[in-house]
């Protein structure tokens, strides 16, 4: 089965984050520095949002507002979408596609435990096709 714990063990479970009182410019260089596109945001040490590329595109930019002077308060979302360790990718992928959602926040014993894209997710759905391709001509092939 397909879980996000193996998501995780595959790209890291590390998380990063900001304040929600940080400038969405320290958020931004933190994301380009990580090579990241969301990042947790906390007040003191509790999760109260994330902050996306597409925060920053709709709320920021394409209002005419400064970075510099826009918290991450300001422009983050509050409204997050987050599965469990055990779930599954199955899960995560409705998830995304019915909540037009790019990144879900993975929350295990009441703690953030990680992150993961759209793109983690269908990573991991390629590497376990393609498994489960090789598995089979193997098979098929008398080379098992």
């Amino acid at each position: 089965m397909n879980t996000v714990r193996q998501v995780l063990k595959e790209k890291g479970a590390k998380v990063w984050a900001v304040q929600v009182d940080q400038p969405v410019f320290d958020a931004l260089q933190l994301m380009l520095d990580k090579n990241i596109g969301a990042l947790a945001v906390l007040e003191g040490d509790k999760m109260v949002g994330i902050f996306t590329e597409r925060d920053y595109a709709r709320k920021v930019i394409l209002k005419g507002r400064s970075s510099h002077n826009t918290s991450v308060a300001e422009s983050m979302t509050r409204k997050v979408f987050c599965v469990a360790p055990t779930d599954t990718v199955d899960v995560c992928m409705e998830l995304f596609t019915g909540q037009r959602v790019r990144h879900l926040l993975v929350m295990e014993d009441g703690a953030l435990a990680g992150i993961i894209s759209i793109g983690d997710a269908v990573k991991h759905v390629i590497a376990d096709h393609e498994s489960t391709i090789k598995e089979l001509q193997d098979y098929i092939q008398g080379s098992y």
